[in-house]
């Protein structure tokens, strides 16, 4: 009887752990993702907006430049983004490691998108997508002069 009670305390310690280790190892699935990054960087931490980056240099860049961008803004304007809700738009998974989140937030209504990258297990913001999505698509409108 003692074995079967010792078996049930280690069972319950064990599982008690692993919630706790899933709820701080990070965001459970892309849009958590997303939503944690948007609102670190609408909140002003950014420390706590790179957890949520795929680290790479362009990544980090993008990512300085929206914190000066952030601390340079009057307070008018960081209380209103600190008010902000999030506002997601439309979720496009791409496969089961990638998705593209629009969004906006109710202070600047104006939207936004972000590649959500599941990476070694963990869902990281892709940043450079940001950025970058613009000149991939407006590529594609090129005309060809030597055809």
């Amino acid at each position: 009887m003692k074995s079967i009670a010792y078996f049930l305390f280690l069972l319950f310690v064990f599982t008690s752990c692993n919630n706790r280790e899933n709820r701080s190892g990070g965001p459970e699935n892309d849009i958590d993702a997303a939503r944690e990054f948007v609102r670190s960087a609408l909140d002003g931490n950014f420390d706590e907006a790179r957890k949520y980056l795929l680290p790479d240099s362009i990544n980090t860049q993008y990512m300085d430049a929206a914190e000066r961008s952030y601390n340079k803004s009057d307070n008018e304007t960081k209380n209103g983004y600190r008010a902000a809700s999030i506002n997601i738009h439309k979720v496009e998974p791409l496969n089961d490691s990638a998705t593209i989140v629009i969004y906006s937030n109710s202070f600047k209504n104006d939207r936004d998108t972000l590649k959500i990258l599941r990476m070694r297990g963990q869902w990281q913001v892709d940043l450079k997508y940001l950025y970058l999505h613009d000149m991939d698509t407006s590529s594609y409108m090129i005309k060809d002069s030597l055809k």
